[in-house]
């Protein structure tokens, strides 16, 4: 007997039940946070891998460039994969893939070996930010989903913020390759929790449905791309901040890096913030109004900024990062609700959508990052890279006037509500 459209009886959403127990949400964090918190423990080994190895730093660089690119990767590959064979089976199999990966790079005898091995390090562990998506699309409401979302980034923020010194530690007590040991038990956990400890949440799927079904009815929604739109252009003042901000503060104000280090953890402080905000008033408020309560801030921030720029007061990094924070709490709330959006366009596809976005955020996020930098190395004032958040800022309040069809949406959605209710009533 299943349970909630066609879930097992394990993957309940009412009140109390395991979908709401601490458990799933630890399982949420781990599978989320696995690869990025992989990514940024290697960071500070980089300089050590390079002399270890005989390579110039660039090189060593890639350990890190071409995991970001296996996370784009495993994005567009993972979602459609875990809405045709179900979430358990590709979690387990990605998760699987980057134990072994991981201890590939433990055994790894080169640099371009090692850099093979964090490529399908990054390809099987980032299978767990997309379908983790997916699965609080399974369980939850879709005015809880924003919530549950928010939750779970902020506990990863947690960790992931720790993670550089976690690797500096490591690397200095026990060499780089401790690194990768930990990893590999880390990956090697967190496969046998899902083994478990994880039900199959996927719904239903509805009889001749395929990947080019879900592709197409996606791309021909107004909402989904609306919403998807927002949350990459939200996203993509974070990537531009992160590229341009080192040159602004070390060679324009001229800091050292370690301050910078301090000053940009307050923008990521900011963005917790604003995700436990979010998980506060998601579950009270509609998700359409969270989204342009966060854009109204968004846009009087990173205007506020390009006055501070224009006016030459926000020179010294309190100012610039001051107000960067307002905006950084505002893009919490922009990003959490959005993607709620977007995987509720249509929710049996929820791993197709979740996926697009992801691909899109970072494919992106990587060219908007040189961007910034670009604007911040070439520049004497901060206001080019002000100027280029404000107009980002701009664009994604636009999406939400001019592509997402609020009534419609919201009249789509209450229906769809409806009927997982009905069919809930009558399984």
């Amino acid at each position: 007997m299943h349970g909630v459209m066609g879930q097992p009886p394990g993957a309940t959403t009412e009140a109390g039940g395991p979908a709401n127990s601490r458990t799933m949400l630890l399982l949420l964090v781990l599978m989320t946070g696995v690869a990025p918190i992989s990514l940024y423990m290697l960071v500070p080994a980089l300089p050590v891998l390079a002399t270890t190895f005989g390579r110039d730093i660039s090189v060593a660089q890639m350990t890190v460039s071409l995991f970001m690119v296996g996370i784009a990767c495993s994005q567009i590959i993972m979602g459609p994969l875990s809405d045709r064979f179900g979430r358990r089976p590709v979690l387990l199999g990605g998760i699987g893939l980057m134990v072994a990966a991981s201890a590939a790079c433990i055994f790894a005898e080169t640099l371009p070996q090692l850099i093979a091995a964090r490529f399908l390090q990054a390809l099987g562990g980032a299978s767990g930010m997309v379908v983790s998506r997916a699965i609080i699309r399974d369980l939850y409401s879709r005015d809880r989903i924003s919530s549950m979302i928010s939750l779970v980034i902020a506990v990863m923020m947690i960790a992931q913020m720790l993670s550089p010194l976690t690797g500096g530690l490591l690397e200095t007590a026990f060499g780089w390759r401790a690194i990768f040991y930990l990893i590999t038990a880390a990956s090697l956990t967190i496969t046998i929790m899902i083994a478990f400890m994880l039900p199959e949440t996927r719904r239903n799927r509805i009889d001749g449905s395929s990947f080019r079904g879900d592709v197409g009815s996606l791309i021909r929604s107004r909402a989904f791309i609306g919403y998807v739109l927002c949350q990459v252009l939200a996203s993509q003042i974070i990537f531009a901040f992160a590229g341009g901000g080192p040159y602004i503060v070390v060679t324009q104000m001229g800091r050292n890096s370690a301050e910078y280090g301090a000053w940009f953890a307050t923008t990521a402080f900011a963005y917790l913030v604003g995700n436990l905000f979010c998980v506060r008033f998601a579950p009270r408020h509609a998700l359409e109004r969270l989204i342009w309560f966060g854009l109204a801030l968004q846009l009087g921030g990173s205007l506020l900024n390009v006055v501070w720029s224009v006016t030459g007061i926000n020179q010294a990094p309190s100012i610039l990062f001051g107000t960067q924070m307002i905006v950084m709490v505002a893009n919490a709330f922009v990003m959490a609700n959005s993607a709620a959006g977007a995987i509720s366009v249509r929710p049996e596809a929820a791993g197709t959508a979740s996926g697009a976005m992801g691909f899109l955020q970072q494919g992106v996020g990587a060219l908007v990052s040189q961007f910034g930098a670009y604007l911040g190395g070439h520049s004497t004032t901060t206001l080019p890279l002000t100027a280029a958040i404000f107009v980002i800022s701009i664009a994604c309040a636009s999406t939400m006037i001019f592509i997402v069809p609020r009534r419609t949406v919201i009249v789509s959605e209450a229906l769809i509500e409806q009927a997982e209710e009905e069919e809930s009533g009558m399984l």
